[in-house]
């Protein structure tokens, strides 16, 4: 069970010096007036009067380092050294002319008058101090609040050095009287609720200990605050991860409802094509030559490609979605995939220039060649009878990645009529297709799913303006320097 209790740090904020300060003002309240009563000594000329002025001094030098109790003492000191020393009859504290009796009273007075004056002074001055450094402290929390840009445990590492904390941690209600550890901060940072010190509760449901030494006193108020805004940061993050999931099922849900469409739609085109081909067969066999039954094999053929491809993309789509790409990254070249990428084209249609000797790339087989299979027949299909052009040199083909590392590049150059620089981005969206009229024109997941498994693998897909006119998608991926590994795409 978790209790609130009361916590403190060393410190005199109720007298608004610290203890250190006070120790100094009581030794030179012993020390001064001695000092002073050794230095006026030689001058035996000067009154009373002028003696009680001098000795003030020491008096406003004590009021200010130790405060109003070491002034006091200061100024009885004085008072009473001035008495034995310099009033008549000397080297007695018996005061024989009434007008000396008043002059020793009126710089008592005087004396513990200052003290009492630079002591209220001190203390506000503190005061203002600490109220001054508590308003910046608050506005610096409700700066980041509004920011939105640290973490919990940021926070809480902020938290531990405002307060000189060993330690910080969070918990959270987990149910049945149990608590998880949320987040925490330094090396002796508590984690269970009873291995702290000190624990606080800012909300239900939330509690947050504390390694001695612990905040306490005009600190109390500073730390609630600490405390209330690392609730709110709690809350935030619970919500973004609320939204992202949010987000991430209605992405799920929309590419759901296109599969459905796409399902119902443009799939039934080529299982139309393949049922009145194999229909006429069935029929007609015995009226159709060899080579009008070749003709509608062909036909049939070709539907299937389609439709395998169509249902391939959609598979691809669906695991991209739901976050089930597995990624084995080892060793490959473009010499290896570039032959399976083209196997879906006519032959002749693209032409490969591959500089020899290229170094490995880090990355999926299976996966680079589905990428790069969608992005030349996205090519093929959007700029027909033009010159298709796969190439990697050795010269161009090496790139430094945004953290430094080399990359190495392949490139899909087409001459067709290219891409406005406003659909790029839509472009590699699920379901976007260039030219929605096309009757033939798939269902737009090529360019999507081929980006999604080159991000899987750490690289990036470009796209960029072919000089003279046309498209060039640029595949970049981190060149090979490892052992080969598996690594799940969250």
């Amino acid at each position: 069970m978790i209790r609130g209790r009361s916590i403190g740090r060393a410190g005199s904020a109720a007298s608004g010096l610290g203890t250190m300060r006070t120790v100094a003002g009581f030794v030179l309240a012993l020390v001064l007036p001695a000092g002073m009563t050794i230095l006026l000594s030689p001058f035996e000329e000067l009154n009373l009067a002028t003696h009680a002025l001098a000795r003030l001094c020491p008096v406003i030098v004590v009021a200010f380092i130790g405060g109003l109790w070491p002034a006091v003492l200061a100024a009885v000191l004085d008072a009473l050294l001035l008495n034995y020393f310099v009033t008549h009859p000397v080297g007695t504290l018996t005061v024989n002319d009434p007008q000396d009796f008043f002059v020793l009273l009126v710089y008592l007075g005087v004396g513990i008058t200052v003290a009492l004056v630079v002591g209220i002074s001190a203390r506000r001055s503190r005061a203002a101090a600490l109220s001054s450094a508590e308003a910046a402290t608050l506005s610096e929390l409700a700066r980041t609040s509004l920011a939105g840009d640290q973490s919990s445990e940021e926070f809480l590492e902020q938290l531990r050095g405002q307060f000189q904390l060993n330690g910080v941690s969070v918990f959270e209600g987990a149910g049945d009287g149990l608590w998880r550890l949320r987040a925490s901060a330094g090396p002796d940072a508590p984690q269970l609720p009873e291995d702290a010190g000190t624990i606080d509760r800012p909300r239900p449901g939330l509690a947050i200990g504390l390694r001695q030494p612990a905040p306490a006193g005009a600190d109390r108020r500073l730390l609630n605050a600490y405390e209330a805004h690392l609730a709110a940061l709690l809350e935030r993050e619970r919500l973004v991860l609320r939204l992202r999931d949010s987000v991430k099922l209605i992405e799920g849900n929309r590419v759901k409802t296109s599969i459905l469409r796409a399902v119902s739609h443009d799939l039934r085109t080529p299982l139309a094509g393949i049922e009145l081909a194999l229909t006429a067969l069935r029929r007609q066999r015995s009226k159709t030559s060899v080579a009008q039954q070749e003709e509608m094999l062909d036909a049939v053929q070709s539907f299937t490609d389609r439709l395998k491809g169509l249902v391939g993309n959609l598979l691809d789509m669906s695991r991209l979605s739901s976050d089930s790409v597995q990624v084995l990254h080892e060793p490959v070249t473009w010499l290896e995939v570039v032959p399976e990428g083209l196997a879906g084209v006519p032959v002749g249609a693209v032409h490969v220039e591959l500089a020899p000797n290229l170094p490995p790339v880090d990355a999926d087989r299976g996966l680079l060649e589905r990428a790069l299979a969608n992005i030349v027949e996205n090519a093929v299909k959007y700029a027909p009878d033009t010159d298709i052009v796969v190439r990697a040199t050795a010269g161009g083909s090496l790139h430094a990645g945004p953290d430094g590392r080399p990359f190495g590049e392949l490139r899909v150059v087409d001459h067709g009529d290219g891409v406005p620089a406003g659909r790029v981005v839509a472009m590699f969206q699920p379901f976007q297709r260039l030219d929605d009229a096309s009757g033939d024109a798939g269902i737009g997941l090529g360019l999507a799913v081929a980006k999604g498994f080159i991000d899987a693998m750490d690289g990036q897909l470009l796209a960029e303006e072919t000089p003279g006119g046309g498209l060039t998608m640029v595949i970049r991926l981190p060149l090979y320097t490892g052992s080969a590994t598996f690594r799940d795409v969250e």
